[in-house]
């Protein structure tokens, strides 16, 4: 079995490009972090989906609303995205998209007198980026930066939406 799977390994096409039309898991450092998966269709689309932490890169303390946030919270976020190719070897993929978050974090408000309640936002958010792909490799790296504006609880709210990670394609 290893032999057979390490022979396929070895088969991968070595165009870059063969591996938009896959599935990517991997895993996004920063604002959110966490588990990342996309899914590449057509030959300059993909939808993008985040799941993990949310607010600890930019400070677990933050003003919201009348109170505040004293810790990391859960984030869902999914964007629809355009990609193409920045090199003519196609190793090279800059995109943007569009999409949204829900977060849930502990908030603080001062009628509380020091304890909490939980806090659950909807906004939405925009995503531009830059993904490597080594030639010949099933995995590819990222880095990207963006914006989420909160819709609910607290319109306006901005936080920046930066992270870096690594996918495996498949």
């Amino acid at each position: 079995m290893t032999a057979l799977l390490l022979a396929g390994w070895v088969a991968t096409p070595n165009k870059a490009h063969a591996q938009y039309n896959n599935w990517a898991v991997g895993f996004r450092l920063g604002d959110p972090s966490g588990i990342n998966v996309r899914k590449y269709f057509g030959n300059n689309h993909a939808f993008d989906l985040n799941v993990g932490t949310y607010g600890g890169l930019y400070g677990t303390n933050r003003s919201y609303r009348s109170g505040q946030y004293k810790s990391v919270g859960l984030a869902v976020q999914g964007h629809y995205l355009w990609h193409t190719a920045l090199t003519k070897s196609e190793s090279i993929r800059g995109y943007y998209g569009f999409g949204g978050q829900i977060n849930s974090r502990r908030y603080y408000p001062p009628r509380l007198n020091g304890d909490y309640e939980k806090a659950l936002s909807i906004g939405g958010s925009g995503i531009g980026g830059l993904e490597f792909f080594p030639t010949g490799k099933p995995y590819s790296f990222f880095l990207e930066t963006g914006v989420y504006v909160e819709l609910l609880q607290a319109p306006f709210f901005l936080n920046l939406n930066s992270g870096l990670g690594l996918r495996y394609n498949f």
